[in-house]
């Protein structure tokens, strides 16, 4: 339970289980607009929530309150007026320069709306009925819940205690021949690291003809996390995803990619619909990672928040999870749903509950003054004075 706070093949992709009719089925559902089906459950605390005060605070989705920095909200707004065209050189800059900096070829990045999709048709073109979905938990639910839609068996393996990183020979052993083994670094919910050594043993010793999907989606928060795209520069069976919804604060602009062996994308690449994407999203990605300031910088405001938190929760006797991203778990030592409305009813929406844990819930770091109420509103939680 958690604690109180103080060499892989080249994959062959055939044979999942279900037949071609199947396939062209689900792509077209993809390609169609299908991801709102995997995302409806998932999102459906917050289109719930829309009726909540103007001065709630919301930290119950990971986003960053502070928004694109600088630098991208001046390429955003400098490139609105070209947006009546396709513009889909900006693709092609974003990719390339994001390659340069992980030490990849430009071949080997192919920019997303977001990194949902790429997830999703990674699934899509891996897993089947014969081939399993592996997650840990408590781990990022919309996989699975892809997986699911596709009649692929989910299989949940614990995380590791003390550490709470990814049980990495336990996912390598769940299944046979799985077709994705996922692992978010740093992990959502639990903001917890899984050791680079871990991820390559994991990726040198997984089932012939399994992908391992790291999401890295949260990686910018961490100090210890250490990218995994020197293994797809290898040409090992990993896909890499990256965002930019969480450090740089692009959430509602939608810009992420993959990473990965130009025959991986290629497969993934066959379930995308247009293959249009949002311009000031990736003039927005682009002007952040040019950026020499907005990691560090946040990194160190986000951790400082986190921590002076954690300090508080720990005073009161409130058991948390070390976490090195935008948010963490915390024992509400009650049912978890009734804490969330309890502290809805003071103005303060958290995260959501894993059904593992269901005393634990996740919270948003926020900013300094939501992290504030977050705290009044916990100690009218615990003493019996909600309203």
């Amino acid at each position: 339970m958690p604690h109180l706070l103080t060499g892989g093949q080249r994959t062959d992709l055939t044979g999942r289980g279900f037949s071609r009719r199947d396939f062209h089925r689900m792509a077209t559902l993809l390609a169609g607009g299908a991801l709102p089906l995997f995302h409806e459950q998932a999102f459906a605390q917050r289109a719930r929530g829309t009726a909540a005060p103007a001065d709630a605070v919301r930290i119950d989705a990971n986003e960053n309150p502070m928004g694109p920095c600088a630098e991208a909200a001046e390429a955003i707004h400098a490139i609105v007026q070209q947006c009546g065209r396709y513009l889909t050189g900006e693709y092609s800059t974003m990719a390339a320069l994001l390659a340069e900096q992980e030490g990849l070829s430009a071949s080997y990045v192919q920019p997303f709306a977001g990194s949902s999709s790429p997830l999703y048709q990674t699934i899509l073109a891996c897993c089947g009925k014969d081939r399993p979905y592996v997650v840990a938990d408590p781990s990022y639910e919309l996989g699975a819940r892809a997986a699911q839609f596709l009649g692929a068996p989910v299989i949940n393996v614990p995380l590791a205690a003390p550490s709470f990183a990814h049980d990495v020979k336990r996912m390598a052993a769940a299944h046979s021949s799985p077709g994705v083994i996922y692992v978010c670094n740093p992990n959502n919910p639990t903001g917890t690291v899984t050791p680079k050594a871990d991820i390559e043993w994991l990726v040198n010793n997984k089932p012939a003809g399994t992908i391992v999907l790291v999401d890295e989606a949260y990686i910018h928060f961490s100090t210890r996390a250490v990218s995994a795209a020197y293994l797809a520069a290898a040409d090992k069976d990993v896909i890499v995803l990256r965002t930019f919804s969480k450090l740089y604060g692009m959430a509602g602009l939608r810009a992420g990619a993959a990473l990965a062996r130009p025959d991986l994308l290629r497969r993934i690449g066959q379930y995308s619909g247009t293959g249009f994407l949002p311009v000031t999203g990736m003039a927005g990605a682009t002007a952040s990672l040019r950026s020499k300031t907005v990691v560090p910088e946040r990194r160190k405001i986000v951790a400082g928040i986190r921590e002076d938190t954690f300090a508080f929760l720990a005073k009161h006797g409130v058991e948390c999870i070390p976490s090195e991203a935008n948010m963490f778990m915390m024992n509400a030592k009650r049912p978890g749903r009734e804490f969330t409305q309890a502290m809805a009813r003071e103005g303060v929406y958290v995260g959501r509950v894993w059904p593992i844990w269901p005393t634990w819930v996740r919270v948003t770091v926020g900013t300094r003054e939501e992290m504030t109420r977050f705290q009044e509103a916990c100690a009218k939680c615990y003493s019996g004075t909600s309203a």
